[in-house]
């Protein structure tokens, strides 16, 4: 299933203050960076974003350098399930951007990821996860996650592989400027 600009919308989950720091050090870096790839894309492409805060006031808010590539005017839903599916305004904020396909980003692969992902998936939306802009606590929880995903129907894919689907070709001025994120 491929992804393209229309119905598509950039969802990030719960990279937050007090979140974040606990996920596995060798690959919170890369992922942040992703995260930003995907987020910097989406704003450059026109493509609705969602951000999810799991239970802010315990967790805290989004990171201050995502929220600055994310730039002003992004919904922000607080929520305490695990589902970014179940979050009050979620729903309603993907129908009324016209989201056919979601690209998921953020923090637990296992848990909140995985958990969005399968309610989407069951309620007819296409899912593409960027596996190098999730993690997790541990990477076995990570691998885990992946191939559960996989196995529900989500696409597994990568930050590089959903930023070339939505350029769609390397003439463009958009081409230019985002491929020197991943360069």
């Amino acid at each position: 299933m491929r992804i393209g600009r229309e119905g598509t919308t950039l969802l990030v989950v719960d990279v937050q203050e007090r979140l974040f720091p606990a996920m596995d050090a060798d690959h919170r870096e890369e992922v942040m960076r992703n995260i930003k790839v995907l987020a910097t894309a989406a704003r450059r492409l026109g493509l609705p974003v969602v951000v999810t805060e799991q239970y802010p006031k315990g967790l805290g808010h989004t990171l201050p350098e995502l929220r600055e590539t994310l730039g002003p005017g992004v919904e922000v839903f607080p929520k305490v399930a695990f589902s970014c599916a179940a979050a009050e305004g979620v729903r309603a904020h993907l129908r009324a951007a016209g989201t056919r396909q979601v690209v998921l980003a953020g923090i637990e692969a296992h848990v909140c990821v995985l958990l969005t992902a399968l309610d989407l998936l069951a309620e007819g939306y296409g899912v593409h996860v960027a596996a190098d802009a999730v993690t997790s606590r541990t990477q076995a929880s990570w691998r885990l996650a992946m191939d559960q995903l996989r196995q529900a129907g989500a696409v597994v894919t990568s930050t590089e592989t959903v930023l070339f689907q939505l350029l769609g070709q390397g003439d463009t001025e958009e081409f230019r400027e985002l491929a020197r994120l991943i360069r």
